[in-house]
């Protein structure tokens, strides 16, 4: 299935969407001879309508997006890209090209803002930081921690407050993070993982040895 390059003079637009934030990076167009190039390298091209030229997203900036995924709509006059995005997806220098509130909408991935956080933390500690506390400790410390959360928040599930549960899950939460990070283990890596123990291909499941999720 290919784009109706016919029905709009030649150009599509594409949504480019950040696979891992799911966060809406940029809009752009793309002909014929751009999505040639981006099932051939693996990187999105697109179609400068003011130039009237190809480029290679990144190409001058090094802010390149490896594609991850790429959809159409409905009518095959749109696209859809899941990128792997370098850097900063705006000429500006801002991670997406949408930043100018008219009505604010709180889209923040929060245990990849969370985790990216705690790896801030690792690189430039802060004075008086729990997180820069745990990890200074070191791994049996961490896992101490992790242990007691996990045991608590067994304890709030056998009482009747929602309240403390949620709590305690995401005191819990947290912990496995800073664990995560102690060891080098990225929120993408735990997604693979778990993409890989359930798969879904459409509306076919490939269930995991150990059985559905």
């Amino acid at each position: 299935m290919r784009p109706d390059f016919e029905k709009q003079g030649g150009l599509v637009p594409a949504i480019v969407q950040d696979y891992r934030t799911r966060k809406v990076l940029m809009l752009a167009y793309v002909n014929e001879e751009a999505y040639e190039k981006m099932l051939e390298t693996g990187d999105t091209w697109f179609y400068s309508r003011s130039r009237q030229e190809l480029w290679h997203k990144g190409e001058t900036s090094g802010h390149y997006q490896h594609v991850k995924g790429l959809y159409l709509d409905c009518d095959n006059d749109t696209l859809l890209i899941f990128v792997e995005q370098i850097g900063a997806a705006c000429h500006t220098g801002s991670y997406s090209c949408f930043f100018n509130d008219v009505i604010p909408f709180d889209d923040t991935d929060i245990l990849h803002g969370l985790y990216d956080t705690i790896e801030d933390r690792k690189e430039h500690p802060v004075d008086n930081s729990y997180t820069n506390y745990l990890l200074n400790e070191g791994v049996d410390k961490i896992c101490k921690k992790v242990g007691e959360e996990a045991t608590e928040t067994v304890i709030a599930a056998k009482n009747t407050s929602k309240d403390d549960l949620i709590g305690e899950i995401g005191d819990l939460a947290y912990h496995v993070l800073v664990l995560m990070s102690a060891r080098g283990v990225s929120v993408g890596d735990v997604e693979a993982k778990l993409k890989e123990r359930h798969k879904i291909t459409g509306n076919k499941k490939i269930f995991h040895q150990r059985g559905e999720y």
